[in-house]
Formats: C-alpha cells, structure tokens, sequence
C-alpha cells in the first residue's frame, strides 16, 4: 500500500507542482486571455510531454543510482562472463544493440530494463535472483528484459503519459473554469478555480495511472513471449514459477516504484489497488503461456 501512494504521489508532484508554478506566475489568465484552448493544449503538451521525455533520457542514471547497479565492463568472474554472453546473443537475435549489463544487491528475485533507446539500454539482476534460480530460468528472465527493449516499451510508456499529462492538465483546467462559473459564479478566477484545477489533477492523475497500469500489464505478456523465444518456454515457464514461490513464502518488497514497472515481477494487490498493478498475477502470465501465450 506505502509503495502504491508513493508511485501515485511521484506521478502526481509534477502535475501539482506545475500547477503552483502556473498559478503563481498567472499563466493561467494569460493563456484565458490570449490563447485559449489552443494555447492551453500547447502549453499542456509542452510540460505534459516535456516532463516525460526528461524522466526517459535521465533513466538510465537514475536506475543506476536507485538500485546501486554495477556496471559489468570487464567480467570478473564466470557467472559474470555468462551473464554478458547472453544477453549479447539474445540482443543479436532481438535486433537491438548490446545493453549495458549490470547486477544489483537485493535478497529479492528481480530484474529489469530500462533506457530511452533500444540501442543503448540496461539490463540488470539482483543477487537474489542469481542465487534462487537456475540458470536457465536466469536466461528466460533476461529474455525477458531484452523483449521489453526489443519492443521499445520504455518509449511506449513515456509517451502514454505524456498524452495522459496533456489531458489531466487541460481536463483539471476546464473543470476548474465550469466549477468557477457555474458553481461559484465567480467572474474572475480566484481561490475556487485554483482549488478545483488542484483536486482535479489528483482526481483525474489517479485515472491515468490506471491507464498506464493497465498498458504495463498487457506489455508483461508480450516480454514473457519475447522471453519464451529467446529462452524457451518451459525456461520462462520455470521462472514465474520461481518468482510464485518466493511471493508465496512471504511478501516480496519488489523493486522502488519508479522503477516497478520495469522489473520482472512486482508486489500484488488486491480490490482497487489491483488496478494499479504494474504486473498481471504471476497465475496469469503462467497461464498465458501454457495457453501459447495470449494473455
């Protein structure tokens, strides 16, 4: 639950903090004045895109600094020389460029890729997952990684909410205007308006997050079929299965929600929280592929 606020609240600041700076430097009256709607969806568009573009190029780095990932540049070991020869070979074969390789310290079975190019990604594990899985189950997790890459999902879901951004700032400022004139009966906008694009952004940014939940979920299905191609799928079968177990001996803590969405697994909910999953139940992906992969 403490996770799942913290990725709403991450989602939300720059929403919220742009709408103080707007208000503050009174943007909102001069885009009412001079471009109206027009200008509105070109300013939204601006900060709702701009936001996104700028959390896609930076990462990368901030995966790095998150998670404490080294960097593999020169192998140290055979696991390590293992870990780099494989994603090279299924880089090959995904069409995509060599992502840097890189391990993390955590108890906790993840992985995860990210970066704002498929020729220039990241694709990491934790210890955890090293020592708990056999090595081919490790090779279906990288496919996995590598199939999330390959199909430019980090882009895909940049983008997806950059358009969110864009609507939930003009929707929050439409709102705020109807309620300020048809509620308050206010001819100038005041503390009403501001207090109603305010909550309206919430209202409307927690809807989003559900829409980009949704779409990481479908995206998850996809990699698990990447994963079975470049792996096999009783290898990437294993794996979940693997992951199953480990959920089901305690309550995994997963990776920080910035970087959920990107991993290989992530904590489960249940009720409405499960509309902000960023992974479909382990029982489902398992299932989708025993079924040949359709979710």
């Amino acid at each position: 639950m403490k996770r799942v606020l913290l990725f709403l609240a991450t989602n939300l600041a720059v929403l919220l903090l742009l709408t103080g700076v707007v208000q503050l430097l009174g943007l909102d009256r001069y885009l009412g004045a001079a471009g109206g709607l027009g200008g509105l969806l070109v300013f939204a568009a601006i900060f709702g895109f701009g936001g996104a573009l700028i959390s896609l190029a930076l990462s990368k780095w901030m995966a790095k600094r998150a998670m404490g990932v080294e960097v593999i540049t020169t192998p140290r070991d055979a696991e390590e020389r293992w870990l780099v020869e494989t994603v090279r070979q299924q880089a090959e074969r995904a069409g995509i460029g060599m992502p840097e390789v890189g391990i993390f310290h955590s108890p906790e079975p993840n992985a995860f890729a990210t970066g704002a190019r498929r020729d220039a990604a990241l694709v990491a594990v934790s210890t955890g997952l090293l020592q708990s899985m056999r090595r081919d189950e490790v090779e279906a997790v990288l496919g996995h990684e590598v199939a999330h890459v390959a199909n430019g999902d980090m882009v895909t879901l940049a983008l997806l909410q950059g358009v969110l951004n864009t609507f939930v700032i003009v929707l929050a400022r439409l709102v705020g205007g109807a309620i300020d004139r048809l509620v308050l009966r206010s001819e100038e906008r005041g503390i009403g308006y501001f207090a109603a694009v305010f909550v309206s952004e919430i209202v409307l940014g927690v809807f989003a997050s559900m829409v980009v939940a949704w779409f990481s979920r479908q995206r998850e299905f996809r990699a698990d079929q990447g994963g079975a191609f470049l792996a096999s799928r009783d290898s990437m079968i294993g794996a979940l299965k693997a992951l199953q177990r480990h959920q089901e001996a305690r309550e995994p803590q997963g990776l920080p929600e910035q970087m959920a969405a990107f991993g290989i697994s992530a904590a489960q909910r249940n009720g409405f929280m499960r509309l902000l999953m960023s992974h479909p139940p382990l029982e489902h992906r398992i299932a989708a592929l025993e079924r040949g992969g359709t979710p």
